[in-house]
């Protein structure tokens, strides 16, 4: 890489949306492990 290349860094609006796209990828997984739960038990 040369030094003159620009940073690979993600712009701030697109960190905030993989950040919120992750919790509500954990959210939806505890979510579904709690319905089947749930529906084992009946």
């Amino acid at each position: 890489m040369l030094w003159s290349d620009p940073e690979n860094e993600p712009p701030e609006e697109l960190r905030d949306t993989q950040e919120m796209l992750r919790r509500l990828g954990i959210l939806v997984a505890l979510a579904m492990v709690l319905a089947m739960l749930v529906i084992g038990v009946r």
